[in-house]
């Protein structure tokens, strides 16, 4: 097993210290924990400046997308049960997919369009779909932000928002491209119809529970209220543009409000963005899935969900769209990304890591190498705002002997 340098680990406690200092992050937490057993913590700064509350180990973050690898997990469970195929149409859990369109290429109107295939799950899994996101570049990416089609918390039904996806054209015919995008919301629906529960009751009966998940929900526990953090954005104008836009004079600009937030009575179960929960919730489900399912999934299909399912790497796949992780020398599995070429890729890491991150600066990484665990927690829109992430896994790998 590879081991460490405890003093070299000790500067990442310095490198947090001074995004705290700059006033670029309000405050932070990394959590490393190698064979199952912790090697690493330190928490600094406020989880809520107004108020000067500090951040603590049991601060409760909003993970935004580190939600997909739960939904993903989730949907890979039903499918090992023999519920269905990967290569499934999307339409046969959710009818509205039925006749599909996607728009010509070129094209630079939404009415601009051809038929085309129905997405299948696996598509959807990789992002090869044809969906998008609002703050996507593209005509697609437009008309979602002009239908206000976000599925943010304090949206209504998770059942209506999908089909109001599905009522528009896909970016691109499935299979041709990559683009991040929506597409893990619509399998959280999936999960809903093929278990007859509710996203969030599928997620607490058969993974959060079994692993003793317990302020990890959709909404923010009533019991972990007082320790809900702020969020806030270094941006003068839409914190969730992840394009070139001017920054504010205050580099903690407050965004959601933790008394007022609607994660605090969530309408909307996204599963591609919506959890809240804590550092150590986070490292139960890490350390399931890097240790091979602890008997809720089987460890063949974790091996096939953390391995590449791309042609070759994301980069190859033409995106035009924002992703939390590099593209070049980095492969997509079904809920992350997988490492393929860490000198491509310009981070340090080794073949086979399997990571993603959240809008609000969160990160995660599974070292199967180094029989790794690694998580921040932070809350600061976007993610994009600075380099903190490849330089948190510079500090890891630079301790490791």
């Amino acid at each position: 097993m590879t081991s460490f340098d405890i003093d070299r680990l000790g500067r990442i406690g310095d490198w947090m210290k001074t995004y705290i200092d700059a006033r670029r992050l309000a405050g932070a937490s990394v959590l490393l924990s190698q064979g199952g057993k912790e090697i690493y913590y330190h928490q600094c700064g406020l989880r809520d400046v107004a108020r000067g509350a500090q951040w603590e180990r049991d601060t409760v973050a909003r993970i935004y997308s580190m939600t997909k690898p739960v939904t993903s997990v989730a949907l890979m469970m039903l499918a090992e049960r023999g519920l269905f195929h990967l290569d499934a149409p999307v339409s046969e859990f959710i009818p509205a997919f039925t006749d599909m369109q996607c728009l010509l290429d070129g094209a630079t109107s939404i009415d601009q369009v051809q038929r085309c295939a129905t997405p299948t799950l696996h598509q959807l899994l990789t992002h090869t779909a044809g969906l998008s996101y609002p703050f996507n570049p593209g005509v697609l990416g437009q008309e979602m932000a002009d239908q206000d089609i976000v599925f943010r918390a304090d949206q209504g039904s998770l059942a209506q928002m999908c089909d109001r996806v599905a009522a528009l054209p896909l970016a691109f015919a499935p299979g041709n491209r990559w683009e991040y995008s929506v597409a893990i919301d619509i399998l959280g629906r999936v999960v809903e119809v093929v278990s007859g529960k509710t996203l969030e009751q599928f997620f607490v009966d058969e993974i959060f529970e079994p692993l003793g998940v317990s302020e990890t929900r959709f909404s923010v526990p009533a019991t972990a209220r007082d320790r809900f953090a702020a969020c806030y954005t270094p941006l003068a104008g839409d914190a969730f543009s992840v394009g070139k836009v001017d920054t504010a004079p205050e580099t903690l600009r407050l965004i959601d409000d933790p008394v007022e937030s609607p994660f605090l009575d969530a309408q909307m179960q996204s599963g591609g963005g919506g959890l809240v929960g804590t550092i150590d919730d986070y490292l139960k489900f890490t350390e399931m899935m890097r240790t091979g399912g602890a008997g809720l999934i089987g460890p063949k299909t974790l091996s096939f969900m953390m391995q590449n399912h791309l042609a070759g790497d994301i980069a190859s796949m033409g995106p035009s769209s924002f992703a939390e992780q590099p593209m070049e020398g980095m492969g997509f599995g079904l809920g992350g990304a997988v490492l393929l070429d860490s000198g491509r890729a310009r981070s340090a890491g080794h073949v086979g890591d399997f990571s993603w991150g959240g809008m609000a600066s969160t990160f995660f990484w599974i070292d199967p190498v180094a029989e790794l665990s690694a998580i921040f927690f932070t809350q600061l829109i976007p993610s994009s705002a600075y380099p903190a992430r490849p330089q948190l896994k510079a500090l890891v790998h630079g301790a490791m002997t």
